[in-house]
């Protein structure tokens, strides 16, 4: 099937791909390019090489949608070694011919009309044809554009477009505006976890004890009444126990402090650079080109 023209408009701003039949993704949809003669998606440009920065031509002959894809029936290594074509707005006769015999569709349409852009439609989308207030169609066979249609009388436009149809006598010029913000992310986690570990702990504790001390006496008139008290001679033991203190070790579980997790907001100020593209207007031709720089 062949896209149409509201299809192109849609996949132009809707950030898909250039896939193969198989569903390998070939790079991003660039441009889409409409027939000057017929109005129909006759191109697209699939972003590639690195960090997409170039652009290469793909027919839309039998190309189809896929969400917002475009399924072409080439794959990446055929689309990447295209002939290389500036994307600048516009095919000429040679370079679509080019393009043409390189896919294997013959050297372009008979009666050829050049494919080329309409900048007032906006990035991505290239259209040439109708609007709803009139109807005129830009052709070339020579390389040259011709208007017909009477603009300049029907919509007071001042010259022509040499892009593409002609639509007014102004450039919408636009530019990029940073808008920066703050989102919510996740930056890391923090955890209790209690375990136990093992220390040695030294006291000093006092201990006391009992030992034997050997007293002498001699014999007095107080204690000779004892001495006397029993045999002369004769064999005796005597024993005295003694007591002695030891270091004994109990233990228990003591609560000391409890502990919890709390958060707080710490703001800090950050900064962000980014680049933003603007489009500039110069006038050129035989005039003080100084003063015509927007």
């Amino acid at each position: 099937m062949s896209l149409t023209t509201e299809q192109a408009r849609t996949l132009a701003g809707g950030g898909g791909n250039v896939v193969s039949t198989s569903g390998d993704k070939i790079g991003g949809i660039g441009q889409i390019y409409l027939d000057d003669s017929t109005g129909n998606p006759s191109w697209v440009t699939a972003k590639t090489g690195l960090f997409g920065t170039s652009e290469s031509f793909v027919p839309l002959d039998s190309a189809d949608v896929r969400g917002n894809d475009v399924v072409v029936g080439f794959d990446k290594a055929k689309v990447k070694d295209a002939p290389r074509v500036d994307p600048d707005g516009s095919l000429s006769p040679e370079e679509e011919n080019s393009l043409y015999e390189y896919y294997g569709l013959g050297s372009g349409t008979t009666g050829y009309s050049e494919t080329g852009t309409d900048a007032n439609v906006g990035a991505g989308y290239v259209e040439n044809g109708a609007d709803s207030d009139y109807s005129d169609t830009v052709t070339s066979t020579t390389g040259t554009t011709g208007v017909t249609g009477g603009y300049e009388g029907d919509r007071g436009a001042v010259g022509h477009d040499t892009s593409g149809p002609t639509t007014d006598d102004a450039m919408t010029r636009s530019e990029e505006r940073l808008h920066v913000g703050t989102r919510q992310r996740e930056t890391g986690r923090a955890r209790l976890r209690k375990y136990v570990v093992t220390e040695n702990v030294t006291e000093t504790v006092p201990v006391s004890h009992e030992e034997v001390r050997l007293e002498r006496e001699p014999i007095t008139e107080a204690n000779r009444g004892n001495a006397y008290d029993g045999p002369a001679i004769s064999e005796e033991e005597h024993e005295v126990v003694l007591h002695g203190e030891e270091a004994v070790v109990d233990k228990e579980a003591v609560a000391v402090e409890r502990v919890r997790l709390d958060k707080e907001t710490v703001t800090e100020q950050q900064t962000v650079t980014d680049e933003v593209r603007k489009e500039k207007i110069e006038l050129e031709g035989d005039v003080d080109t100084n003063r015509g720089r927007i």
